[in-house]
């Protein structure tokens, strides 16, 4: 498959080409600023789809949004209309509108424009059309302090610098650029498939564009502090899933290089040392712990706390003494095997360096802690023998 993007070398079309060139089977031509419209006939010779991105936003003239969004639009409608004509065959086109068409402003009366010339082309040649009335596309690449209040955002509050907020209850419309280039690409896809494959390609008109979030000025600022602070108190926020998955991500593309880093706390005695690196909300928090040859660590139990253990470097004894039967166990675990203990609630357990190098262990434990109520109770282990002489 062969596509045409227009506005190649925009936000959306940076990532567009990145995700493409990810796949084998398509290849692609870029209309940029570069191009002149006289060009476009000849570049649709031979490709499958036009995705067409190009639009100007923010012009110095109000004329310039005629020209870049409309005007543009009708030259690239007349050449799919010649080429699909001499070519007898059907061109599709995914047409990057903005939610601002249902506006009566000149910024949404050209992009309104835009699909109208579109879908007078459908309507006279049945050349597939789709129209993505995009809300305010958000996501990596994008340019700050430009027409982006989250790329804005992200990019001051990285480098400690000022935003303003006229009004934190204000609602915006977001779309992420990733579920954006998904939506595009599968119409795409399709549309083309059955086209080779003369059957009815998707219905043109209105698309979705993925997931639309509504969200409130406020709102995604201080989501985007909280990210930023999470390097000072090590808790996360709720990156994992929708939304604040794909917010995170944004912000931190926004990095300058020397903040790609940054130093956590380390405690150490005579044992060796401990470093917390992650404490989340709700899924407890995650350190690594080292201790030199013959030292054991822990003694203690916990009523409802539990915790991981993985050994990622030396070897290990673990004991454990149930605190009212006093039932014993010991295993053993190193770095070479892979191997994950559990602490159990109500068994006294220790973790003891049975080599003769630094041991290294990773650590999780079910919540944070908490030096209010640690839940967390001072109480030897021993052995069967000395269990025995007890």
């Amino acid at each position: 498959m062969k596509l045409l993007i227009t506005g190649a070398n925009g936000f959306v079309g940076k990532n567009l080409q990145v995700h493409l060139n990810e796949m084998p089977d398509v290849s692609f031509k870029c209309y940029t600023r570069e191009n002149h419209v006289s060009e476009l006939k000849s570049m649709l010779q031979d490709v499958d789809a036009v995705i067409h991105l190009a639009g100007v936003n923010r012009p110095q003239h109000e004329q310039e949004f005629q020209e870049g969004n409309a005007d543009l639009t009708q030259a690239l409608a007349d050449s799919v209309r010649s080429v699909s004509k001499e070519q007898k065959r059907r061109i599709p086109i995914l047409y990057s509108s903005s939610i601002q068409a249902e506006r009566d402003n000149p910024y949404g009366r050209s992009k309104k424009a835009a699909e109208d010339i579109l879908r007078k082309l459908y309507g006279e040649t049945q050349n597939p059309v789709y129209i993505y009335r995009l809300a305010n596309v958000f996501g990596k690449w994008c340019k700050p302090n430009y027409n982006s209040m989250v790329a804005t955002f992200c990019h001051n509050i990285a480098r400690d610098l000022p935003i303003q907020i006229n009004d934190e209850k204000a609602q915006v419309q977001l779309v992420y650029v990733d579920d954006v280039i998904e939506a595009l690409l599968k119409i795409a896809f399709k549309a083309i498939t059955a086209i080779r494959n003369k059957k009815p390609a998707p219905v043109s008109g209105l698309k979705l564009a993925g997931p639309v979030h509504t969200k409130t000025v406020g709102d995604i600022a201080k989501h985007i502090q909280a990210f930023k602070n999470s390097r000072e108190t090590l808790i996360t926020e709720r990156v994992g899933t929708y939304f604040k998955r794909k917010l995170y991500s944004t912000y931190v593309s926004y990095l300058p290089t020397d903040k790609f880093t940054y130093t956590v706390p380390k405690y150490g005695d005579e044992r060796g040392v401990f470093v917390e690196m992650l404490k989340t909300p709700d899924s407890g928090q995650f350190s690594f712990f080292t201790a030199h040859p013959g030292i054991t660590r822990g003694g203690h139990y916990h009523h409802t706390k539990t915790e991981k253990f993985l050994v990622i470097k030396g070897k290990a004894s673990f004991k454990f003494r149930h605190v009212v039967t006093n039932e014993f166990y010991e295993l053993f675990t190193d770095g070479d095997n892979p191997e994950i203990v559990e602490t159990v609630p109500g068994w006294s357990h220790d973790i003891t360096n049975i080599g003769n190098e630094e041991m290294v262990v990773m650590l999780w434990a079910n919540e944070i802690f908490d030096r209010e109520k640690p839940d967390t109770y001072a109480s030897p282990v021993l052995n069967n023998t000395e269990q025995t002489k007890k």
